[in-house]
């Protein structure tokens, strides 16, 4: 039976995730340089128009379509026409199926802060399409559908952490190495052109976050409440985890370092933002924070060039956050529920959760890895990865789009 209370709040955290992918738009934008801010803002917001269409066609379907031995939905769910009528538990097949397509969307456009200022806007769209196809779609049905292998052994992934994040950040990597490096780096280090505007989409992600943690409650109960709270504190126990390293590693704390504390909280509760206490919520994001902070400063001591350290806090913050719910998790069984929620991890007394997490992230980030690998081979084939020197030292804005960000 459709709820109307569980419909309006699935909704309204549809909308709230959407937001999300202008506000990542924002907050890479800002950092990288004035030449480059249109291209930039263009690869988040394209990621928008194109992800959303392949969810209409094909991308609904193999996600969360009847499983094919766990690995795979099929295509009986292909134009999405048999949803309207349909229900998901207590709301609409039709308001879950757009939740979920937020998801895919913003997933690629996290990639981009690996390669931002130096691939072609074509080679762009080609590698959104592949990689949503090739490494989102099997990824999301292993993980959140129904008889999908991962869900059935038991590996828990609340909102996105292994799906999302550690999917992208892994393949981040992956981009940062096969597109090489920007001009005259590590020896030129870019500054951000607008911490303003990072700051911005900062606080704008942080506020999006309630939907794509609070609403995978997919209700508005209990659960809901639960994961609500949960990401606002590991947000804050993120901000106050990064401040700290940095404030004794570099003796000042500075805007970046708090805008990049937030996002490494949230990335490391996403996965565990129903399963576990809130004061574990608020350690999970200080230590993240500091795992990441870590992460970041490693690019330089290994020489690969990830511009917007998508590897370093996605990634990173992904698997840290994926692993911390084997630790963290408890079962609970809230009011009115149908059944238990969640599993009882490492401090509970069952280290098998730590170990299936640990599998969930080794399985994933391989998987994503070996495919974005072979998308990039193909597409560098096909039509090439990198625009040209000399439109590099000219700022992608003039030479992919025929703009300036702030001409006049």
């Amino acid at each position: 039976m459709i709820d109307p209370g569980d419909t309006a709040w699935l909704l309204v955290s549809t909308a709230l995730v959407l937001l999300m992918t202008p506000a990542l738009a924002l907050f890479y934008g800002g950092m990288v340089r004035r030449k480059n801010v249109l291209s930039t803002l263009m690869y988040s917001l394209a990621a928008i128009p194109v992800v959303s269409v392949l969810w209409l066609l094909y991308g609904y379907s193999l996600s969360f379509g009847p499983s094919h031995g766990g690995l795979i939905g099929d295509l009986s769910l292909v134009g999405l026409g048999s949803l309207a009528t349909e229900a998901h538990g207590t709301v609409p097949s039709l308001a879950f199926c757009a939740f979920q397509m937020m998801f895919a969307v913003i997933t690629p456009a996290l990639i981009s802060g690996a390669f931002a200022e130096r691939m072609k806007f074509s080679a762009y769209l080609a590698f959104v399409v592949a990689w949503c196809t090739l490494v989102y779609f099997p990824v999301a049905h292993w993980v959140w559908a129904e008889g999908g292998w991962l869900l059935e052994l038991g590996a828990l992934d609340f909102a996105g952490g292994t799906v999302v994040h550690l999917t992208a950040g892994a393949s981040a990597l992956v981009c940062a190495l096969m597109v090489g490096k920007r001009l005259k780096y590590p020896q030129e280090r870019p500054l951000p052109h607008n911490l303003t505007m990072t700051l911005t989409g900062a606080g704008l992600l942080w506020f999006g976050w309630f939907g794509f943690n609070a609403g995978s409650a997919l209700s508005s109960g209990w659960l809901a409440a639960t994961a609500f709270m949960a990401t606002h504190l590991g947000a804050a126990g993120g901000a106050l985890g990064w401040l700290a390293v940095e404030w004794w590693h570099r003796g000042k704390p500075t805007a970046l370092g708090l805008a990049s504390g937030v996002v490494a909280g949230l990335v490391a509760i996403t996965p565990a933002a129903g399963y576990v206490t809130l004061v574990a919520a608020a350690l999970i994001g200080l230590l993240s924070a500091m795992v990441c902070y870590v992460a970041v400063l490693a690019k330089y001591r290994f020489g690969y060039d990830d511009s917007l350290d998508a590897f370093g806090v996605h990634g990173v913050g992904g698997l840290t956050g994926a692993l911390l719910t084997g630790v963290f998790a408890r079962q609970r069984v809230f009011p009115g529920a149908a059944g238990a929620v969640g599993a009882d991890g490492l401090l509970a007394g069952h280290p098998r959760l730590l170990g299936l997490q640990l599998l969930a992230c080794v399985v994933s980030a391989a998987y994503a890895v070996v495919l974005t690998v072979g998308i990039l081979k193909v597409i560098d084939r096909l039509i090439g990865l990198r625009v040209s020197t000399a439109d590099e030292r000219e700022g992608l804005d003039l030479t992919q789009h025929g703009e300036d960000g702030y001409a006049g």
